[in-house]
């Protein structure tokens, strides 16, 4: 096998990175051969805490969405379009209180996905961290308990609670047992990407019954319930290829053809799927993309001669992701023979971050000491019994290198932008593969004073708290 062009030649992992990027980037940098991350001391943070930690920096969330309102201002201002844009948080991405209470300063909606988010909306608005004014967008495939309990927000006076029907048969919950006049929307199935095993989501109506839906089950019911949006969501995300503005564009024709006999209409959802950085090398021009989504909506009404709708968007990654790190101690090195070196780590990737297991998701990963070290070809082992508990590559190349351990100085690598989704799908709390315990985790905010500091949100998981779980104790 022929040796990789990255092999260390007495260089050292500043070099490495500083070759291969443009280094220092926003939020990353090194100081005397030690990373800081959004202007955290890491080492100090690894000093005072431990690992393996989580760590999550709040003021990122404000910083993204900021970011976010700004470019569609932008583009808004730019196309001269008459109407609005809504940022909705989709709680799914995370529902800490801590998470969705910072996103909520930056005047925002709320989109949910299952019966229990409802229980999170209640204890909002009794924290008056939301008004009955806030748009909450209710997703999802709905059982009895999701639709009675968004009956009871539009009941209880929630005029923005918007449903967004997935099939044929929900609006017959509402019309049971919504007492007042409430507003819908639609969510438009869309074609899956041709690697896909299926042609067309399983979430949201066909298309082609959309117009004979809404002729059929909602006009002339407008005194009670009005059809207000359409929502697509492609898992693919927002890029700049075919396959998305074909998509975004069926959409769009398809709010101009209702438009025309539902005047009531007026809003298009298009979704989340704003990528976030996952190696130094990530480029996205969130600004051209923003642009030509609002550009795209504008002719293509213009040219029907219908009003231009208000924009949703239900950013989840793009809000959270970028706010939290996994940092874990290098424990041991192993050599299983002349090509593989393993260094293992104080946790375990299938607990952590089940997204490296379950869908080969690469995060942004780098060391968090000995920047001045030679570096070398290794990869990296969790702890549990399980064959897949590794992580060997990068977004950018299909090698991962790491400082080499030789003086005696524990080794601390990062996993950054690691916010979205990865405490849902592990199963926050609960019980881990091989008794795996979860994770310290430290949060970094601003206090009443707005300073900065840390505290710990949860302490890492014991012994008997896993006893108590398993039923071994009560």
């Amino acid at each position: 096998m022929a040796e990789s062009k990255f092999t260390s030649m007495n260089n050292s992992y500043t070099d490495l990175v500083k070759q291969t990027f443009n280094y220092p980037q926003e939020g990353f940098e090194t100081r005397d051969s030690k990373l800081y991350f959004n202007g955290l001391d890491l080492n100090a943070l690894i000093a005072k805490y431990g690992t393996p930690m989580k760590l999550t920096y709040l003021p990122k969330i404000g910083m993204q969405i900021k970011k976010a309102k700004k470019m569609f201002a932008n583009a808004i201002k730019k196309h001269k379009y008459d109407a609005e844009y809504n940022y909705c948080y989709c709680t799914k991405s995370s529902h800490f209180s801590f998470i969705v209470e910072e996103a909520l300063k930056n005047d925002i909606h709320l989109e949910t996905s299952f019966a229990y988010d409802i229980e999170i909306i209640k204890k909002l608005y009794e924290k008056k961290k939301i008004t009955k004014e806030n748009f909450i967008i209710c997703n999802g495939y709905k059982q009895r308990s999701y639709t009675q309990r968004i009956a009871g927000l539009l009941n209880s006076g929630f005029k923005n609670v918007i449903p967004v029907l997935d099939n044929k048969d929900e609006l017959q919950h509402y019309k049971k047992s919504v007492k007042v006049p409430f507003k819908l929307g639609i969510r438009v199935a869309a074609e899956e990407e041709p690697t896909f095993p299926f042609y067309t989501s399983r979430l949201g109506f066909r298309a082609r019954d959309v117009l004979e839906f809404y002729v059929d089950k909602i006009e002339g019911n407008e005194d009670r319930f009005q059809l207000k949006m359409l929502h697509i969501f492609l898992n693919k995300g927002i890029k700049d290829d075919i396959y998305y503005w074909s998509e975004l564009n069926k959409v769009i024709n398809l709010y101009c053809q209702l438009k025309k006999i539902c005047p009531e209409l007026d809003s298009i959802n298009i979704g989340g799927g704003f990528p976030i950085k996952h190696s130094l090398g990530f480029e996205y021009n969130y600004q051209f993309m923003i642009n030509e989504i609002v550009g795209n909506i504008k002719k293509t009404c213009k040219k029907n001669n219908v009003p231009v709708p208000h924009i949703f968007t239900e950013f989840g990654s793009y809000t959270v992701g970028e706010s939290m790190a996994h940092i874990y101690s290098v424990i041991g090195q192993k050599v299983q023979n002349d090509r593989e070196i393993w260094y293992m780590i104080d946790s375990s990737f299938i607990t952590t971050l089940p997204d490296t297991w379950g869908i080969g998701e690469k995060f942004l990963m780098l060391p968090i000491n000995k920047w001045d070290q030679d570096y070398q070809r290794v990869v990296l082992g969790g702890i549990t019994c399980d064959s897949h508990d590794y992580y060997d590559s990068e977004e950018h190349v299909n090698e991962v290198f790491l400082p080499k351990i030789n003086n005696g100085e524990p080794l601390y690598v990062g996993f950054f932008h690691t916010g979205a989704y990865q405490d849902q799908i592990s199963g926050y709390g609960g019980i881990k593969h091989c008794l795996i315990p979860s994770p310290k985790h430290i949060i970094v905010g601003h206090d009443k004073n707005g300073k900065l500091t840390d505290w710990v949100y949860a302490k890492e998981q014991t012994a008997q708290s896993m006893l108590k779980i398993l039923g071994y104790t009560r």
